[in-house]
């Protein structure tokens, strides 16, 4: 049993067998673990898995039991980093459903990102169908409340060789976790620092990628962001390193006194599925929206000057997250006098509701799972 390509009226057919865990996690301890979730350190009972060879394609697409990986030490994604992966969540509805935000985003950022990689394309519909499945058998470890269950799409190179080129073998794969907030004081003010050391990506490169070698890149940065007691980093361009490109793990945006809103150009950033409709939900109540490129002095002087409102980070795991203080070796500044602004909530009012089917879904961004 699998994946078969076999096309009847333009609908690939899609197999997963189902091996349900012999030991789930009890009910109590399940609840217990469901108390206090931080974020990314709790797992569910399963996993969606599917195989890829270059003599068979797609094969052996199961949702079994969450185990580890045997790897042989020479396996491509060990010594070469041919690897991608996504990130969504499931949320819980008041009347006990399940919605998927944008699951066809992320799938097909997930095939453009194998593309660049150079990695097997994994068809849309599996990429959806493995995401479903897993949150119909794990549905008990969605939280309520604010909380959800993210989940963690991946592909990692597993041919067995030395030697610099694509493998011919890839495993893909979707785990779950049950999330409460990103940071630990939820959507309050965070803290800035400007890398003016280290750059993310370079015109030409895998920034536009959701690859773990550019967060691996980021590491450094983000260490040294919280060395200075600030949450997160902030980059500039590789170039002239004066661009504001975007966070360790999160796109920016900036709200002026005249209302509109501006955030990076796409290219050397991640086209943030957040960030897409943070564009849309914005132009639906006609504000204006650039995306153009601005510099750390523009931010620094339209700060001071009283011209720039409020700024803000975007991403799944954060949502949106207000960007109170700007540090850097140049000084300090704050925004809106570290307060959240009214535009970065009502925009996150705005699209958690719609995440959680207590709004209306205008653009047809929610999947019905359950």
């Amino acid at each position: 049993m699998g994946v078969s390509f076999e096309k009847i009226d333009g609908t690939i057919l899609i197999d997963f067998e189902t091996r349900p865990s012999p030991n789930p996690t009890p009910d109590e301890e399940r609840a217990a673990k469901l108390i206090d979730l931080g974020f990314g350190r709790i797992f569910t009972d399963h996993m969606a898995v599917v195989h890829y060879s270059q003599a068979k394609g797609w094969y052996d697409a199961r949702v079994e039991s969450r185990a580890s990986f045997l790897l042989d030490p020479a396996t491509a994604v060990l010594h070469y980093a041919q690897e991608i992966f996504e990130g969504l969540k499931a949320y819980k509805r008041d009347d006990g459903g399940v919605n998927l935000f944008r699951p066809d985003a992320n799938a097909r950022r997930f095939r453009s990102s194998a593309d660049r990689m150079a990695m097997a394309p994994l068809p849309e519909p599996v990429f959806i169908e493995a995401v479903e499945q897993l949150v119909r058998i794990d549905r008990e470890w969605i939280p309520g409340g604010e909380g959800s269950l993210y989940l963690r799409p991946f592909m990692i190179a597993t041919e067995v060789f030395l030697g610099v080129k694509p493998s011919t073998d890839y495993v893909f794969a979707v785990i779950a976790s049950p999330v409460g907030s990103y940071f630990k004081g939820g959507p309050a003010p965070v803290s800035i620092w400007v890398s003016e050391t280290y750059t993310r990506a370079a015109i030409g490169g895998t920034g536009a990628v959701k690859c773990g070698g550019n967060y691996a890149a980021s590491l450094r940065a983000q260490a040294e962001a919280i060395e200075h007691g600030c949450d997160q980093v902030v980059f500039l361009d590789a170039v002239e390193r004066r661009y504001i490109e975007e966070l360790g793990g999160m796109n920016v945006f900036f709200v002026f006194d005249d209302g509109s809103l501006l955030t990076p150009p796409l290219g050397t950033i991640l086209p943030g599925i957040t960030r897409d409709s943070i564009i849309t939900l914005a132009k639906d109540v006609g504000k204006r929206v650039r995306e153009e490129t601005y510099t750390i002095d523009q931010w620094r002087a339209d700060a001071a000057s009283g011209k720039l409102k409020e700024a803000f980070a975007c991403g799944t795991a954060a949502v949106i997250s207000p960007i109170g203080k700007v540090c850097s070796t140049s000084g300090d500044f704050l925004i809106n006098g570290g307060a959240a602004g009214p535009v970065a909530m009502g925009l996150r009012k705005q699209l958690v509701d719609i995440q959680y089917g207590r709004a209306a879904d205008p653009h047809n961004w929610i999947r019905k799972v359950l």
